[in-house]
């Protein structure tokens, strides 16, 4: 009974003196949306307390596909984007919905499968000769479904194929409508063939017989934007600190940040900002 009054009043002088009833809500922060392949990879682990160290500012990232950070941004929630689908981060800027994009950083995507190779795909260099073959053979294939940007490219890579996977799907094609990590999980445990960008493949853990089988086709290239959500559509865009990290992300402490971040040896993304302000 005590503890309870005790608790009671606790509650009470709080909400009549107005402190915060959350132990973050002092806290100076900014919301990233980004994606799965950069929160999975560990990259955010490795920079962000650097951003923070020099800044002050803590980021709460949201981490989704990329469509659907497009997305969220367009509601106005979140401050910055950090995805990567370069023609729909560009729509987004057109429609007013962000202030600009600006180039970040880039890795490749890979197609991955089982070291046994039904399809017969492995050293192939043209990504859509691959995924061909993978459809001719109907060997399974596990896309994440999800309109992320490895979604998009994989879509994209598709329609240079003769292949409609929307009319295969839930036959050899497979949609898992979930991020990169469970859609790899996925992939290894059907014994089927994914799409993946290469910083997730090199954090992911569970590859058990699977393995690269196709890579150095120039369109496979992964290319990632950082763009400001626009305060003019949405005033509680925190503009100032949102800029502040992009400012950061893109000069030479936050390129830095990203060219020295490897997991056993590799490096993962590899900074691209021209550094001039443009995209």
């Amino acid at each position: 009974m005590i503890r309870r009054l005790f608790l009671t009043l606790t509650l009470t002088a709080t909400l009549l003196l107005g402190a915060p009833l959350d132990p973050r809500a002092d806290e100076r922060f900014i919301t990233l949306q980004s994606t799965t392949s950069t929160q999975n990879s560990g990259l955010f682990d490795h920079i962000l307390p650097r951003f923070t160290e020099a800044t002050g500012i803590a980021v709460r990232v949201v981490a989704v596909g990329t469509g659907q950070a497009l997305k969220n941004g367009r509601n106005g929630d979140g401050d910055v984007l950090l995805v990567h689908a370069k023609a729909a981060e560009e729509k987004f800027v057109a429609e007013g919905f962000g202030v600009a994009r600006h180039d970040v950083m880039y890795n490749d995507f890979v197609l991955v499968g089982p070291a046994e190779d039904p399809a017969g795909i492995e050293d192939l260099r043209d990504a859509p000769a691959a995924l061909a073959r993978i459809a001719a053979a109907e060997s399974p294939f596990v896309s994440r479904g999800d309109d992320s940007g490895t979604h998009k490219k994989e879509l994209a890579l598709w329609r240079a194929t003769e292949v409609e996977p929307a009319a295969v799907s839930g036959t050899w094609y497979r949609e898992t409508g979930q991020g990169m990590g469970a859609t790899l999980n996925a992939a290894v445990g059907m014994g089927a063939y994914a799409m993946t960008d290469r910083g997730t493949w090199i954090s992911f853990k569970n590859k058990a017989g699977h393995a690269v089988l196709v890579e150095g086709d120039a369109r496979l290239f992964n290319q990632y934007g950082v763009i400001l959500v626009n305060p003019a559509k949405h005033a509680r865009v925190k503009a100032a600190d949102g800029q502040a990290f992009i400012d950061w992300l893109t000069g030479p402490a936050g390129q830095a940040a990203i060219a020295d971040f490897t997991l056993d040896g590799k490096q993962l993304f590899y900074p691209n900002a021209k550094g001039d302000g443009t995209s």
